[in-house]
């Protein structure tokens, strides 16, 4: 497995590189760190190639101290500076050249509740990325796992929805590690004729016979534990379950996205800001 890691010096890239240590050592894999310069563009200033330049200078010395941190851990890594206009379309870019499996960043720090804040960065690639992107919570880098032992899947219950669990299980086989399916049901978006008891037994029975489905087209798959939680709205369904560490979520992408590219949809954004494990959002499916 190969991750390329979105580097800024700032707590928000330490985040980052925690959460790509910890990947590395679940699935073996190795790193590369990315810090893009934002490019300078000439407006007849003498000074403006010189302080790119400096940039360029200083992100080395800044992305070799993020290589180090992951050499520290035993990881294969190495660091690359480039000069781009967007962060998001040179990460992109970059993590597609070296085929990499996951593009790793820390979540933005200016957030006022959730685990996981989206800035600027983080939300252009949670709308155009063709790689699956993995996602730290704010503070990671404070209490990092070591390893991961746990991946759960976030299935949807409405037709139509893309439906991680096949990533999700070949993310777990790779690692060893154990494997979970989890059904959120939230009496939200009810018909004025059907009873709140009705919808949930109906999506309880949907997320039952996502797992029946699942073992059906799986057949090699590891043992699947399913887990329903349930409540009047989806924050409250999530307040229910309990995270242990080296717990990572994968959630998939909106109905609405294109193939092969990652869309975040409402309920994957309330699901971030409600969880503080490591989330990775998978593209749209075929």
């Amino acid at each position: 497995m190969h991750l390329t890691v979105g580097y800024l010096a700032t707590p928000t890239g330490d985040d980052g590189v925690a959460l790509a240590t910890a990947l590395a050592e679940t699935f073996d894999a190795t790193v590369d760190v990315l810090l893009v310069v934002r490019e300078e563009l000439p407006d007849g200033h003498p000074g403006r190639a010189e302080y790119q330049n400096l940039l360029v200078e200083r992100g080395n010395t800044w992305a070799a101290q993020a290589v180090s941190t992951l050499q520290a851990s035993g990881v294969t890594a190495a660091g690359t500076v480039t000069v781009g206009e967007s962060f998001a379309e040179s990460l992109i870019g970059f993590a597609e050249e070296k085929s990499s499996d996951l593009i790793v960043v820390g979540g933005a720090r200016d957030g006022f509740f959730g685990g996981h804040t989206v800035g600027p960065v983080t939300g252009a690639l949670l709308h155009s990325s063709p790689i699956p992107v993995a996602l730290a919570p704010r503070g990671y880098a404070d209490d990092p796992d070591e390893a991961f032992a746990s991946v759960t899947a976030a299935v949807p219950t409405r037709p139509g929805d893309d439906n991680p669990l096949p990533f999700a299980i070949t993310l777990a086989s790779a690692g060893g590690i154990g494997i979970r399916m989890l059904s959120l049901v939230s009496a939200e978006n009810l018909a004025e004729a059907e009873s709140a008891r009705a919808v949930r037994q109906l999506q309880v029975t949907a997320a039952e016979e996502n797992l029946v489905l699942a073992g059906r087209a799986l057949p090699d798959a590891p043992e699947i534990e399913s887990l329903v939680a349930d409540g009047m709205t989806l924050e409250s369904a999530l307040k229910k379950l309990n995270w242990d560490d080296g717990d990572l979520l994968v959630v998939g992408s909106s109905r609405f996205a294109a193939p092969r590219r990652i869309f975040l949809g409402s309920t994957a954004a309330r699901i971030l800001a409600g969880v503080d494990v490591p989330v990775i959002v998978i593209p749209k499916g075929e």
